[in-house]
């Protein structure tokens, strides 16, 4: 397990999120909420003048499958499994969404893989604007099981 600083380090300068202009504004402690941003820079405006759609979907990449892994610890296999992204309004400044895990999510996790089975918990996400307007929501599933030498022999 790592720290809370250095994960955030980690995540604000991982080359796929540093270069889209992708930051994680805010992680706890814990690893249960992380605030991501993203500025709207010549670098990722699309031929509209207006956040690049693939940005966006990539702020919301990484987030929830590290914060389970450093949640559920070196027991678990974590893998995005899938996502989908429905487009509302065009990012024309900066744009934030917020992750969050409760103990109850990671305790339905565990509850649903002690006998070795996988488990696809499914998160929402919004993202929004300064002004609180809804640009995108996104949705996005994990892979989470024991990892083979943990899972009970039957």
């Amino acid at each position: 397990m790592i720290s809370q600083r250095t994960l955030q380090k980690f995540i604000n300068f991982w080359p796929p999120l540093f270069f889209a202009g992708i930051r994680a504004r805010v992680v706890t402690p814990d690893f249960r909420y992380i605030e991501a941003e993203l500025k709207l820079r010549w670098w990722n405006r699309n031929s509209m003048g207006t956040q690049f759609g693939g940005s966006l979907f990539a702020m919301t990449d990484p987030f929830y499958m590290l914060m389970l892994q450093q949640n559920l610890g070196p027991r678990y296999i974590v893998w995005d499994q899938a996502a989908r992204i429905d487009f509302i309004a065009p990012g024309r400044g900066t744009v934030r969404t917020k992750f969050e895990l409760t103990q109850a999510q990671i305790d339905d996790i565990k509850t649903a893989t002690a006998g070795g089975e996988k488990f696809l918990p499914t998160y929402s996400l919004e993202i929004r604007d300064k002004s609180g307007s809804l640009i995108a929501s996104v949705e996005r599933t994990l892979y989470v099981r024991l990892k083979p030498q943990f899972r009970p022999t039957h």
